[in-house]
């Protein structure tokens, strides 16, 4: 065995952690199963030659001459790279207990590290979090799943790590450790990488694996299954509720309150809905818990705060209907989630189903007043819906806005929020929410005709 360190995958994980490795002057050898154009010039421009799909014998040397393998998280746990890895009895580090382990041996002293974890809203919270911390005065970075892997991140002029860490990130943690960490929600996801719910679950529960008494961890108290692990942790336990009663951060008459008294009014936040007070009773316990944050700069960012692009996004409001576009949504989860927050909903909803359960999208009956089925699933969500409201189908985008504005009356809102993947129709979420404002923005502006759909069910 060497020193050498096998970095499998060379996404955009892999190739900071291979830049944090030359950085550190610490040898490796770079593999993938398949190398495209972007990747071979970014390999080319540090000059580094990475090996392409290489055979079973070659692998289990290239692991056995290894100090330990280094997987890129979309690795999948069934890999046969992680199956051969584990079957050797070989070391696999995390991009994050790379970094966690770099970061702790920091000369100048270890830095903050505050994390967000759950199956939606990640991204959100990790942002808004981020917001109150530079408000407060400090220098914090979003990496982890974002364009910023932290080992990246490890080599900027920033004093606060807030990551974001999906179950592919934490599925193989052994060292990392947060000050604070936050566990928003748990719903099937990811089960074509995960192969059960179980490893799904127990690659969530890694993010609390490491904390000690000193630590802090956050929970959600409308998930039974956030709750069950947050109870079991050695750290400080911080439960979030939307309501008074049930937790230390809450939600009562209107206003945002923690262990100190109110944070903001709901009615002074740039948008309300119940999603967004949850994430900001997270953003507030990460920020205050730790003591990196100001309530006052707390209460501004919450009063300003936009969320990223395409998730539950206001986008315009005709004839008396209001228009979102929630194409961040791929999961029935995040779909009921959106759904929650509005009333007599027309719904357009498909995409490129991942195995889940989409019958979950249903569960709202109340709040619906149709939905417009697209893509691969089409018949599927027909089948959620059945008995629910009528379903019509549209086989474009172009033709789901168009029947969406047939459907909708004033005091309505049509709400894109598919509940499945973009993948069967575009490249990912953005495309699809980019094409749905396209098309109603050329909707409206032609006046178009409010005709029927392709065929109704009900």
């Amino acid at each position: 065995m060497s020193d050498q360190v096998l970095v499998y995958g060379v996404g955009i994980a892999g190739m900071a952690t291979i830049r944090a490795l030359i950085q550190r002057g610490i040898d490796f050898i770079a593999v993938d199963d398949h190398l495209n154009e972007t990747q071979r010039r970014a390999l080319a421009d540090i000059d580094v030659e990475a090996i392409e799909l290489p055979d079973d014998d070659l692998l289990k040397k290239l692991i056995a001459d290894s100090a330990f393998v280094a997987p890129a998280p979309g690795i999948a746990e069934h890999h046969r790279v992680i199956i051969e890895s584990l079957r050797q009895g070989k070391e696999i580090k995390t991009e994050l207990d790379l970094a966690y382990e770099w970061e702790s041996g920091r000369s100048g002293g270890a830095r903050p590290i505050v994390t967000v974890t759950g199956t939606d809203g990640k991204t959100s919270t990790v942002l808004l979090t981020q917001a109150m911390l530079a408000a407060s005065g400090r220098r914090p970075i979003a990496c982890g799943n974002t364009e910023i892997p932290m080992v990246e991140a490890l080599d900027m002029d920033v004093d606060t790590f807030v990551v974001e860490a999906t179950s592919f990130r934490l599925a193989f943690v052994e060292s990392f450790r947060s000050q604070a960490s936050a566990w928003l929600n748990l719903a099937p996801d990811h089960l074509d990488w995960h192969m059960s719910m179980e490893t799904y679950e127990a690659a969530k529960a890694r993010l609390w694996r490491n904390l000690s008494t000193t630590d802090t961890a956050i929970g959600f108290a409308g998930d039974t299954t956030v709750m069950r692990h947050l109870r079991s942790v050695q750290a400080r336990q911080i439960v979030v509720a939307e309501q008074s009663g049930d937790g230390d951060y809450f939600c009562r008459d209107g206003k945002l309150y923690g262990p100190f008294g109110e944070i903001t009014d709901t009615a002074a936040m740039h948008r309300s809905l119940p999603h967004d007070i949850s994430n900001a009773l997270v953003a507030s316990a990460l920020c205050h818990e730790t003591g990196l944050g100001e309530l006052s700069a707390m209460r501004a960012v919450l009063q300003t705060f936009i969320a990223p692009h395409h998730r539950i996004e206001f986008v315009a409001q005709a004839r008396g209907v209001s228009w979102f576009d929630d194409s961040k949504a791929t999961t029935p989860h995040a779909a009921l989630t959106a759904l929650r927050g509005f009333d007599s909903v027309v719904l357009i909803a498909g995409g490129r189903n991942k195995g889940l359960d989409l019958s979950a999208m249903a569960r709202e009956p109340k709040r619906m007043k149709s939905v417009v089925a697209i893509g691969e699933s089409a018949d599927l969500i027909a089948q959620a819906f059945h008995g629910v409201c009528p379903v019509v189908f549209a086989d474009s985008m172009n033709a789901a806005v168009s029947a969406a504005l047939s459907l909708a009356t004033a005091g309505d809102t049509v709400l894109l929020s598919p509940g499945c993947t973009s993948l069967d129709w575009y490249g990912g979420y953005a495309e699809r929410g980019d094409d749905f404002v396209r098309c109603l923005k050329e909707a409206l502006e032609s006046n178009v005709p409010l005709t029927q759909s392709n065929g109704v069910t009900s």
